[in-house]
């Protein structure tokens, strides 16, 4: 493949052009497996090309933290390489944890395999492309929300101060501040006479409004707590999405349950 504004031919399909300063590939869609990601580069709703990353554990067993840090290293490697504008991952959840950590741009945990062609998931397009790839290429027309540039620790505010569980509850909190597109967090008032948890403080981003906004769900011992989150989300659909997505960033949080 040759640089789109120069024509100087690349070393891998859809990488940055260092001659000219081009990047040739806006998005870069990783599906993980344990021991393989393959990875799908975007321009637009162009399919550029692919590159599979594989690694072998040293045993049946699974990846060794070690082999595990430098597999991701590998994908993230190779994500950086295009610089895209952003990343959609799925599959395994270890090596996209990792991965996810290694590198900056704006990333999105995908659905594995949804997708609403039935069962030819390429069938509107005519593309041999994975049902993953296919659902992002289905999406990507989309209009995209706006990026929130506020520090997290702004994000906080309302008539409420009191958030339960203490540091694990302002962990929780810190957690979804942290996400590009929640504009701003409203503590709500403390309600103690919920179902008791045997398992500490638990996180839960509810289902998203009619507004695209959601709540935080806390819930120590007896305590209740839920909390407003205003999001840049359009709709309920695209509410949906941040709601996954801060669901995912809690449990790798180990604020929720698997």
């Amino acid at each position: 493949m040759n640089c789109r504004r120069c024509g100087t031919p690349l070393r891998k399909p859809g990488d940055y052009c260092l001659t000219c300063n081009t990047a040739n590939a806006d998005a870069v869609v990783a599906e993980f497996a344990e021991d393989r990601a393959r990875l799908t580069m975007l321009d637009e709703d162009e399919v550029i090309g692919e590159t599979t990353v594989t690694t072998r554990p040293e045993s049946d067993e699974q990846l060794t933290e070690i082999q595990l840090r430098n597999f991701a290293g590998r994908v993230a490697d190779e994500i950086r390489r295009k610089r895209p504008d952003t990343v959609y991952a799925a599959g395994a959840r270890e090596p996209l944890r990792e991965t996810r950590a290694q590198v900056h741009h704006e990333f999105y945990r995908v659905p594995d395999a949804r997708t609403d062609a039935g069962d030819d998931p390429d069938a509107t397009r005519g593309l041999d492309v994975s049902p993953v790839v296919s659902w992002v290429l289905d999406r990507r027309g989309d209009r995209a929300l706006e990026v929130v540039e506020t520090p997290p620790r702004e994000k906080i505010g309302g008539s409420h101060s009191t958030l339960i569980g203490d540091r694990k509850g302002r962990k929780a909190v810190s957690t979804v501040a942290q996400h590009p597109h929640v504009k701003k967090i409203v503590p709500g008032p403390i309600d103690a006479g919920g179902t008791g948890s045997r398992t500490g403080l638990r996180a839960k981003a509810t289902r998203a409004g009619t507004n695209g906004n959601v709540r935080l769900l806390l819930r120590d011992g007896s305590s209740v707590q839920e909390n407003r989150i205003v999001t840049t989300a359009m709709d309920r659909e695209t509410g949906e999405r941040v709601r996954e997505d801060l669901n995912e960033a809690l449990r790798e949080a180990e604020l929720q349950d698997e």
